[in-house]
């Protein structure tokens, strides 16, 4: 106890000289950049080292930028103030910015003391980038806001309260580059509001209010999002100048017919799923409830020339529309189309229906599609000439649809099919040689077919969601040195009706979900590397197949089976 007391003293000391310490700044210091996120600031630093370019200060408290002189801050190229409580900007405080390029103020509170702080901004004579989203901005705080950012290349007015872009709104930004005015309440465009941007490239007017762009005449962006929005009518404007667009995002709005873009020939990317499109075939008509309201309707002649232009496009998505029909047609001027999905439509037919003019289907067009996308549908079948008329098809989604494959023939002839389903409902999925991804998943197949993929290469091929499906052992022959993955999954098979052959290539196995008590004997052969049989009726998995997968199998999932613990050896394996 004397000794605890006697060192006390020369504890003390030392530890009172530890408090006293100035601490060490939770600034991230790594020149040219400081870094203060989240440290919680509430006022500017007083001073920067030398040589500091970018300073962060997201994700603090800080309330107003004063004038009080800083040294270091004139040396500043990039500041980032985002997510604070910002109110106030001083002139004084921008004065000392004269090289600032980049100015992140998103998500602040600069709806309040606007005029004031609008007239500081006209210090900002060197400014390119400026972010002021989410801050409660209407368009006249906007307007205000950019009057004097001459230099200003890319600007962001996203999640602000800003219900109208009238004309001139942009006048004094000539060199402006990207846009977003994504997330406000835009519903009226004034004519003029974009003249002044000869330069601009990309604009993102997603989830906004708007209900018609008719006239459209942004010729020289690359880049246009109207996601979101309430579109009934998308018209581009008069003349013979190409556009130059390249991507179109018209999503999530209420078109009811393809739009018109007769001089779009650069774009690559047109997106229109989750529409209201009921038809692409020229003439048609659509439901009345769906009648438009505008006056330009009369001037439409639809999609007779609405493809004339869209040479490059390469991504087409219009899934989550109305379509009942597959016109194979319609997409024979897109030479360079390789993505497609009409998914989640009303697809019952992919030939059946005829065009307006009475025209049958040329016998030898086809498509250059790579990957299709169908899975969504009430498709019955598929006629033999569908896979003909797309000879570079790798990869299709079939999912969800009410097919069922043919039987194939045996040996290398892949010639048609030996035993034809009454009235042709069956669909031919042999002797599709680039085919390479298919998905069957839940399409109330019950019996796969022998044969039923041979000729055809496939990599992957999924089964799952087809209850009580029963696949024979012919059923896969012709897949034994290309399948690498395969799912069964869900399929609540037994034993009798999970009967494999060897398949010297396949690498990933789902065989969770089913009633399987012993794993099919063909699968002992495959290299697996990953292995599903989660949920079936498993007392052990057999001992020579975990033998033949040591050295490649990495990964296995057992949960849900009444595994017995008296015969678990087959652990050591």
């Amino acid at each position: 106890g004397c000794l605890l007391l006697w060192l006390l003293p020369a504890v003390l000391p030392a530890q009172s000289n530890w408090e006293a310490r100035p601490r060490s700044t939770p600034c991230q210091q790594s020149p040219p950049k400081v870094s203060c996120k989240g440290v919680g600031l509430r006022k500017f630093p007083k001073e920067l080292g030398q040589g500091v370019k970018h300073l962060e200060l997201s994700h603090n408290f800080i309330q107003n930028l004063s004038g009080s002189y800083r040294p270091g801050f004139g040396q500043l190229e990039s500041l980032d103030v985002r997510f604070n409580q910002l109110e106030a900007v001083s002139d004084a405080a921008l004065a000392q910015l004269p090289r600032l390029r980049s100015l992140l103020l998103g998500s602040n509170r600069l709806d309040r003391n606007y005029v004031a702080n609008g007239r500081a901004f006209r210090l900002l004579r060197n400014i390119e980038v400026l972010d002021l989203a989410a801050n409660n901005l209407q368009s006249h705080m906007a307007a205000w806001y950019i009057r004097n950012l001459t230099g200003l290349r890319v600007l962001d007015l996203s999640r602000n309260k800003m219900t109208r872009l009238p004309a001139g709104i942009f006048c004094s930004a000539p060199r402006l580059r990207e846009l977003d005015l994504s997330d406000n309440y835009v519903m009226e465009i004034e004519e003029g509001a974009f003249e002044a941007l000869e330069g601009l490239e990309v604009v993102n007017l997603a989830l906004n209010s708007l209900h018609c762009i008719s006239g459209f005449s942004l010729m020289q962006l690359r880049v246009l999002n109207l996601s979101h929005n309430a579109l009934e009518l998308f018209v581009s404007g008069e003349g013979a100048e190409p556009y130059l667009l390249r991507v179109l995002d018209l999503s999530h709005n209420r078109l009811l017919y393809f739009p018109e873009l007769p001089r779009a020939h650069y774009l690559t990317h047109l997106n229109l799923s989750n529409n209201l499109i009921a038809s692409l075939l020229p003439g048609s008509r659509q439901p009345g409830e769906f009648a438009l309201r505008y006056e330009e309707t009369v001037t439409l002649n639809r999609t007779s020339r609405a493809l004339a232009g869209l040479t490059r496009v390469a991504h087409l998505d219009l899934s989550n529309n109305r379509l009942q029909l597959f016109p194979f047609t319609f997409f024979h001027g897109l030479g360079s189309l390789h993505t497609l999905s009409l998914a989640t439509n009303c697809l019952q037919e992919v030939a059946g229906e005829p065009l307006a003019t009475g025209a049958e289907l040329p016998e030898r067009a086809t498509l250059s599609v790579r990957t299709l996308d169908l899975h969504g549908n009430a498709v019955p079948v598929l006629p033999r000439w569908f896979f003909h008329s797309l000879p570079q098809l790798e990869t299709i989604d079939l999912s969800s649809n009410s097919l069922q494959p043919c039987e194939g023939r045996a040996g290398n002839s892949g010639g048609g099919s030996r035993v034809a389903a009454p009235g042709g409902t069956c669909t031919p999925f042999y002797n599709v040689p680039r085919l390479k991804h298919l998905s069957l998943r839940q399409n109330n197949i019950t019996r796969l077919q022998p044969y039923a993929f041979n000729q055809t290469s496939l990599l992957s091929l999924d089964l799952s969601g087809n209850k009580d499906l029963s696949v024979p052992k012919e059923a896969l022959r012709g897949l034994e040195f290309s399948l690498q993955k395969l799912s069964l999954r869900g399929n609540q098979m037994g034993d009798s009706k999970a009967e494999l052959p060897c398949l010297d290539a396949l690498q990933v196995l789902d065989i969770s979900g089913n009633n399987l008590s012993l794993l099919p004997p063909g699968l002992f052969c495959s290299p697996l590397e990953s292995l599903d049989v989660r949920d079936n009726n498993l007392l052990a998995l057999a001992r020579p197949a975990l033998t033949s997968w040591s050295r490649s199998l990495k990964d296995v999932s057992i949960a849900g089976n009444p595994f017995s613990c008296c015969s678990l050896g087959w652990l050591d394996a």
